[in-house]
């Protein structure tokens, strides 16, 4: 009979194992807490528990299940909130209370809902792996697939039922008698299978204008998020939630303060889907694991999220997982590794570190599905790193930036200022653009890399001469360089800083953004050619009001915008160049 040995913290020894397996889930002493197996020495297992192993004594007896960690695949998984093993937090507090117990084994999805089954195959139809069998309405704006499991053998269909079901009856049944629910277990630790891996060529749209402007990351790609304490992480991943054009939305609160998780929980599901109207929670799925919940959970919380993920990617879905932090995952890696006395690497963390980070960031991708036709679906991963003190030279940053496409760098200064959102521009990029820069060209405007260009060298010109006027002052500087100042000004204040928290401002379609970089370019051209033809003196030039009307424009309706632009552009034209001039 296997018992326990020996107990230090989220680790227990057991002994009296054999038979047992590499990532197989046990049941952990009388009261059954859930744990994994991930080391194996003879006779003795080295098992990571989920749960708070308080209480535990060396003799209390270990059941083995047999089967590893696994999410449950169906209808039920939006419009809800799991923890880190997939065990649905609404159910546990309906039925044990608003603390989760230890101990506590529930399945993830609901087995007594009915739900509507359309078969989309019939009597005789030939179905192999991932092919898709019938439809569910999961919430109003979703249509959830049901498709045969990626590790099931193909078949024939003898008999697709049409009505109302639950996720345990039969909807498909093959002439060889396999019977296919409307779920399906998948061990989270193996990616799920797909035909072929696309290349990252289709952006993802954001709705931040400094991100899919200056650092856009395509549909597919995996981008890193570090920033120090205060600096908006949660923010802006909030916010990419909200608004980035995807289909399905993966939220992981990894490690993260229980407030912030209760914001989340409390707010999704009232907020309006800006995109397909309804709650936003009807295409949401949160995975939710704070810093007070056992540590070695944080480590699953990230598998089964992208395993989600994966899942709605399968059905054709384009997917975001928003990870916040991978910083707290890779603490747990370093608690779990100092347990089973590995050898550190730096800072302490294991030296399998980067191995893990890569692992988990290469699930990102826009793929073929596995099913019959050339269906497409992605997942893209926003992974948040919070480094101490914002060090972005610590191990878990300086790994993930390796393994990721795009950095978007958080600024402590710029937070301090009140600039939102707090990405620095002249230490973030992106690898991505070259390889989605035709998209722009051909959907948006031909124009839009020569913008582009021009902005971020007015960005960088702004940086040194900020530096020469910190030592000298702005009298120093000649008018054209007074220009440039304010030119940069513009950009910063007015175009990449955006309110996450105004009813119009918080999100900025493609159009409406590349007319503001256009106005403020128009700007700076008509001055310049003022400031050469003297029409106007650079005192003159710093002080319209026009300024600060190009600075609202972030703020106007893109059914007033357009009016609004043409009637700046006017102005400038007639108190820059002259009233002859503008006629």
């Amino acid at each position: 009979m296997a018992t326990i040995k020996r107990i230090s913290g989220a680790l227990v020894v057991g002994t009296g194992m054999s038979g047992v397996k590499m990532n197989e889930i046990v049941w952990v002493g009388k009261i059954g807490l859930i744990g994994e197996v991930i080391r194996l020495e003879g006779d003795d297992a080295y098992i990571q528990v989920y749960e708070d192993t308080s209480g535990l004594f060396v003799g209390e007896p270990i059941e083995p299940t047999g089967q590893s960690l696994i999410v449950e695949l169906g209808p039920g998984l939006l419009f809800n909130a799991f923890d880190g093993i997939q065990r649905p937090l609404e159910k546990i507090r309906e039925e044990k209370g608003d603390f989760i117990e230890r101990g506590v084994h529930t399945v993830a999805l609901n087995r007594e809902k009915k739900w509507t089954f359309e078969p989309i195959v019939k009597k005789g139809d030939k179905v192999g792996p991932g092919d898709k069998l019938g439809k569910v309405q999961e919430t109003p704006s979703i249509v959830h697939y049901i498709m045969m499991p990626p590790n099931m053998k193909e078949g024939v269909v003898k008999e697709a039922r049409k009505g109302d079901f639950t996720i345990e009856e039969p909807v498909v049944i093959l002439e060889d008698g396999r019977e296919i629910k409307m779920f399906h277990k998948w061990p989270v630790r193996i990616p799920r299978p797909s035909k072929k891996r696309l290349r990252p060529v289709v952006p993802l749209m954001t709705g931040q204008r400094i991100l899919d402007f200056f650092f856009p990351i395509a549909l597919g790609g995996s981008a890193a998020l570090p920033g120090g304490f205060g600096t908006g992480k949660t923010v802006l991943e909030q916010t990419l939630a909200k608004y980035s054009l995807v289909d399905v939305v993966v939220y992981i609160g990894c490690g993260e303060r229980g407030n912030e998780m209760t914001e989340v929980l409390v707010e999704f599901p009232e907020l309006e889907d800006p995109q397909r109207g309804g709650p936003l929670m009807g295409r949401t799925v949160l995975v939710v694991n704070t810093s007070n919940m056992p540590v070695a959970a944080r480590e699953a919380s990230i598998y089964t999220g992208i395993t989600i993920a994966e899942y709605y990617r399968d059905m054709g879905y384009n997917t975001l997982l928003l990870a916040d932090s991978t910083s707290r995952w890779a603490e747990a890696l370093r608690e779990i590794s100092s347990r089973l006395e590995e050898m550190p690497g730096e800072e302490g963390y294991p030296t399998y570190l980067h191995a893990k980070l890569a692992g988990f960031y290469e699930r990102a991708g826009r793929v073929e599905t596995l099913g019959k036709g050339d269906e497409q679906g992605s997942v893209t991963v926003v992974g948040a790193v919070s480094p101490p003190g914002g060090d972005y030279s610590e191990p878990v940053t300086q790994s993930t930036m390796r393994v990721t496409g795009a950095l978007w760098a958080l600024d402590t200064d710029l937070a301090h200022r009140r600039h939102f959102p707090a990405i620095n521009w002249l230490r973030s990029y992106t690898l991505y653009y070259p390889l989605i820069e035709k998209w722009y060209l051909e959907n948006v405007t031909k124009d839009w890399s020569e913008y582009r260009r021009w902005a971020g060298e007015m960005l960088q010109r702004d940086a040194e001469l900020q530096e020469i006027v910190q030592l000298v002052g702005p009298d120093a500087l000649h008018d054209h360089e007074r220009l440039m100042l304010e030119t940069g000004k513009l950009i910063r204040e007015a175009f990449l800083q955006q309110n996450a928290f105004h009813e119009v401002d918080a999100s900025c379609p493609t159009d409406k953004l590349f007319g503001m970089i256009k106005i403020i370019r128009f700007f700076y051209e008509t001055a310049e050619k003022a400031l050469k033809e003297q029409t106007a003196t650079i005192e003159t030039i710093t002080t319209l009001p026009e300024l600060e009307e190009i600075t609202r424009l972030k703020e106007l309706p893109v059914d007033k915008f357009n009016e609004k632009v043409k009637e700046i552009e006017a102005s400038l034209v007639a108190k820059l160049l002259g009233e002859k001039k503008a006629a």
